[in-house]
């Protein structure tokens, strides 16, 4: 079977050192410029750090060049191309199909989910212009994935977790329209997130105040095996904008269901006990599978465009405790509240926060806010207790390791074989035999089970007698050992399918995007407005007429093309 690859999203390389601590096989990170987070960039310095740390788990780090490129940038976007290539940039995600002309450019390219490939034919196109992998859409169903990776013999990737634009990937030109600020260019100003009126054609208010157009977070977890089988091979997290303890707890989350499918993976190494992670303590907006079984459910957050974390129940009274002070009671009893807890409510079109001050039982203590009563439902958007446990409990990779020991007049020689296939000879001096072995083996396993500056070993087999070593000959051992095996890591991992030259421009050209579209159309979505709300013609047998979204304002037209059953906003 392909090893399988769990792919991780990295702000900087603090959050991918940190993924890669977690489970990660890969992270993706943008470069100084032309990555499609203009405010996630990084200096080439960073990514030649974090390409160190990778390298020495068998881990990828890919460079996020996914924009269409002006022309003026063309040299300057290719001169930043090489000099990551150099720093040991495994792979770059690619948008602009030029990038696959630059014959200097040996490192795999990967299309991006931007490219807009969302069947075979497609797949097959960017295949034959040299990408060495395709990014699926978001809204394929299982059938499809299934025949676009049968189709293809380059690797296929697609996302599992994250925040899923209303649009088909890449083809939103809503903020361009709206400020000037492009989401091509990476500038999306988020408009999907807020606050619309829906009407109809005579003026009629069908809802008022509603976060139409955003969409739950994607949550393929208890689908991965499907898709394995299906022939992704890569699986991947959005969110090159979250902080380290989300990217921390959904890596986590992934790596272990992957470790009870029992599929071999992209990397080595091991973690080994750390926190218990749980996807529902970090931001979601509540979670959808969108199209993977071919059908639709419920796709929306109407009310929640931001994350209101869990529900804890309703609220049973608020005391005010001086002008500036409240106590919050819940109903029920069991509530699990800590001090420092962040909690959220709906009060009319937006969502308040407020940090819980002093916590105890049902009652909460904090700051007072206006609009919170009885009978409102609270949700706790930060949990103090899970927050605590990423720290007090953080995920340690252990690199597998082999012991061979051989003792001969007062020296003992000991051979290590890693999971990777690197060995070290190294030997120790000693001064007599242990008695008692099994006891001497438990406690070279755990002193060499624990943190290093490099790393950290799971002992998976022992030949040969052990002498008697104190556990601070054993730390420096491990010392020794991790610094021997840390010599022989590679500059850079192995690379899967290198370029090679021949592609032709006209092949290259007719990548270049090609948007039909309708006379000032700024997204087309496989999202429905009118199914979310019961007004699909197949649910109520009406003909699905126009509608109109108004924010501040603005005016939009919605229409339906209900053959191929898209959304589209003008």
């Amino acid at each position: 079977m392909t090893p399988i690859e769990l792919l991780a999203p990295a702000r900087n390389a603090d959050i991918g050192i940190a993924a890669i601590r977690c489970g990660a096989d890969a992270v993706y990170i943008a470069g100084p410029e032309f990555g499609a987070r203009k405010d996630a960039g990084n200096p080439v310095s960073e990514i030649a750090r974090l390409c160190d740390y990778a390298h020495r788990y068998g881990a990828r780090v890919f460079v996020t060049f996914n924009i269409l490129l002006r022309d003026d940038e063309l040299e300057r976007a290719h001169a930043q191309m090489l000099f990551c290539q150099s720093v040991g940039a495994d792979a770059f995600i690619i948008r602009d199909p030029r990038i696959c002309l630059w014959k200097d450019i040996v490192v795999p390219l990967h299309a991006s989910t931007q490219c807009a490939i969302r069947d075979a034919a497609r797949a097959r196109e960017f295949e034959a212009a040299g990408c060495s992998r395709i990014i699926l859409e978001r809204e394929l169903c299982l059938e499809q994935i299934r025949s676009i990776c049968a189709a293809v013999s380059c690797e296929v990737e697609c996302f599992v977790h994250g925040a899923l634009c209303v649009s088909y990937s890449g083809q939103c030109t809503m903020s361009q329209a709206l400020t000037g600020r492009s989401a091509d260019r990476g500038e999306c100003i988020q408009a999907c997130r807020n606050l619309y009126d829906l009407e109809d054609l005579q003026g009629r208010v069908l809802a008022r105040g509603k976060a139409l157009l955003s969409l739950k977070d994607l949550n393929l977890e208890p689908r991965l095996e499907e898709l394995l089988e299906a022939g992704v091979s890569s699986l991947k997290i959005e969110g090159r904008l979250k902080n380290e303890s989300y990217v921390k707890n959904v890596v986590r989350s992934y790596d272990l269901r992957l470790r009870s499918l029992g599929v071999p993976r992209a990397s080595f190494g091991f973690v080994e006990d750390g926190f218990a992670p749980d996807v529902d303590k970090t931001f979601n907006r509540g979670y959808t599978e969108l199209f993977l079984d071919g059908k639709r459910g419920s796709w929306a957050c109407f009310d929640a465009p931001k994350s209101m974390g869990e529900e804890l129940g309703k609220v049973a009274a608020v005391r005010r405790k001086g002008p500036s002070e409240m106590q919050v009671e819940l109903e029920g009893s069991g509530h699990e509240l800590r001090n420092g807890d962040g909690f959220a409510f709906v009060r009319g079109n937006s969502i308040v926060g407020f940090r819980g001050d002093v916590c105890q039982g049902n009652r909460i203590t904090a700051k007072a806010v206006d609009g919170l009563k009885a009978g409102m439902t609270l949700y706790r958007n930060l949990s103090a207790a899970f927050e605590k446990s990423l720290e007090a409990r953080p995920c340690e990779r252990l690199l597998k390791v082999s012991l061979s020991v051989e003792s001969s007049e007062g020296e003992l020689r000991l051979k290590a074989s890693c999971e990777d296939g690197r060995e070290v000879a190294l030997s120790v001096p000693y001064s007599e035999m242990a008695l008692n072995q099994q006891r001497a083996e438990s406690l070279l396993r755990a002193q060499l089970s624990k943190k290093t500056d490099i790393y950290s070993f799971s002992l998976q087999s022992l030949e040969g007698q052990l002498p008697h070593l104190a556990a601070a000959s054993i730390n420096a051992l491990r010392r020794e050992l991790a610094a021997a095996i840390d010599a022989q890591a590679p500059g850079s991992v192995p690379l899967l399918n290198l370029r090679t030259s021949g592609v032709s421009a006209e092949a290259v050209s007719a990548l270049l995007p090609v948007r039909v579209s309708a006379p000032g159309e700024l997204m087309r979505s496989k999202y429905c407005i009118r199914y979310e709300m019961g007004l699909c013609p197949k649910q109520c047998g009406k003909p699905a007429e126009d509608l109109v979204l108004v924010n501040n304002g603005r005016r939009f037209t919605l229409r339906f093309d209900c053959r191929n059953c898209e959304m589209v906003l003008i």
